[in-house]
């Protein structure tokens, strides 16, 4: 689905109402005894970051969320029942952390002591003020530092209603709030006579998950091959991990900037379908969209070799893939632009570097930091720069997306990074940023994305050489 903000998601006026969890389901997780499953090492390295950011004077929000139409007159008490049931359904979303001195330790709540608090919140006429409310409210709720740390909501006016939907990044990733729509719709829609189909149907846990990937994890040191490829990768990246090999206008040291947003479409379904049958005998999409940025960030900045980390899912079994949880780990790549000739090579050598090195996202990136003894982010929410590619049209749901107006919400508010995602979606390809809020990125941003889009259409209308 499109990814954007909850400025330009399509919010109507209407009355609004709001789910948190429970007093009592507060209450209850306060007396919890510690769950020896741990955390996940991302979802520690994210509260411990927001955390150090806190501490510094600054609130970065950076929940994220989705947004999507329920048609018809709503049924609230169904709409309730269906979003009880899936949160049941997701043992994270059940499950959070406390502190015990300087060590993060793991809380988790039976599904039988999980109930939701329905609020009035009142009519909003405007949808300027409605956006204000509900992105405040994200803010506050859908915090890393505290618990519970999701909250939803719907608006709603006499043709349905708009459902919106907000955690902390610690809870799920894209393809697991991608699925959203879709799952409640069918909760929704249910019988409301016996149990809810998510309730029938339990999904494997990201809770499991943490405990299994971190085990593995620990186990290794810092002489296994993944931290030695990672320490030889860092060292070429002159001591950190790449940043977007492009001016960005930022002053070294210089205070956290805000961000921006760029949201627009790459292109239509045909062009797509073109740019992906050219790039498929390379590895697909994934490979050509790596070459083309490349590509064009040599033109515009003029490193002779592109460095970044690709994120990959660790969803690798399939009992993960229903799954909501922050599966996501990272690849080096290194790619030698300045003195390859050609797309087709710039492909081919883009295919060799994930071959190689895809591999290594399996292994926590805060987890080799950690044996490198070095830390690259006690002030700012992002690592690294990154270029994300999904193709989405397989997900439950993908083709009522348009009609449904269903959004993945990201909340743009300071960074220093450059962070790109392009999702294949029936209508074709679309690309979200969010960047350093400067007149220098802005300009820098244009241009990679009009360059982007040549370069997509040149391949597209056959204008490069045909594959050899």
């Amino acid at each position: 689905m499109r990814i954007t903000d909850i400025q330009r998601c399509e919010v109507r006026p209407g009355r609004l109402v709001e789910w948190t969890l429970s007093p009592a389901t507060v209450a209850a997780a306060t007396a919890l005894p510690e769950d020896s499953r741990p955390p996940a090492y991302i979802q520690e390295s994210h509260i411990r970051t927001a955390k150090a950011v806190r501490e510094q004077g600054l609130s970065v929000p950076t929940w994220i969320g989705i947004a999507f139409d329920l048609p018809g007159p709503v049924d609230l008490d169904a709409l309730e029942r269906a979003l009880h049931a899936w949160t049941v359904r997701h043992e994270t979303l059940r499950s959070g952390f406390r502190w015990a001195g300087d060590a993060l330790r793991r809380f988790t709540l039976d599904a039988a002591e999980v109930s939701l608090c329905r609020a009035e919140v009142g009519d909003f006429p405007e949808a300027d003020g409605l956006v204000r409310h509900l992105q405040d409210r994200f803010d506050t709720v859908a915090d890393a530092l505290r618990w519970p740390n999701l909250i939803y909501t719907a608006v709603v006016r006499d043709d349905g209603a708009g459902v919106y939907l907000a955690f902390d990044h610690s809870n799920v990733d894209a393809y697991s709030v991608q699925r959203i729509p879709a799952e409640i719709h069918e909760l929704y829609t249910a019988a409301p006579a016996g149990p809810a189909p998510g309730a029938r149907t339990p999904t494997a846990s990201y809770v499991d998950f943490c405990e299994i990937e971190r085990s593995h994890a620990d186990g290794i040191d810092g002489r296994h091959e993944t931290v030695e490829r990672w320490r030889e990768f860092i060292r070429r990246c002159d001591g950190t991990l790449p940043g977007f090999p492009a001016d960005l206008g930022l002053t070294p040291g210089g205070p956290l900037p805000r961000q921006r947003m760029l949201c627009e479409p790459l292109a239509d379904a045909d062009a797509a379908a073109a740019f992906e049958a050219y790039c498929r005998p390379y590895g697909g999409s994934l490979v050509g969209m790596l070459a083309a940025t490349g590509l064009v960030l040599h033109e515009l900045g003029g490193q002779p070799v592109y460095r970044t980390v690709v994120p990959f899912h660790t969803r690798v079994k399939s009992r993960w893939s229903d799954s909501v949880g922050w599966y996501v780990g990272g690849a080096p790549i290194e790619v030698p632009v300045g003195r390859l000739r050609g797309f087709p090579e710039v492909l081919r050598a883009v295919r060799a570097e994930l071959g190689a090195n895809r591999s290594l996202a399996r292994m926590p990136l805060a987890r080799v930091l950690e044996l490198l003894g070095t830390d690259f982010r006690p002030t700012s929410p992002d690592l690294h720069s990154i270029v994300s590619y999904l193709d989405t049209r397989s997900l439950p749901g993908a083709g009522r997306w348009a009609e449904l107006k269903a959004y993945g919400l990201l909340r743009v508010s300071y960074g220093d990074q450059v962070c790109v995602w392009v999702n294949r979606l029936p209508e074709g390809l679309w690309l979200a940023s969010r960047y350093p809020d400067t007149d220098t990125a802005a300009k820098t941003m244009r241009l990679y994305t009009e360059r982007l889009r040549d370069r997509i259409a040149s391949v597209a209308g056959g204008r490069l050489p045909a594959v050899s």
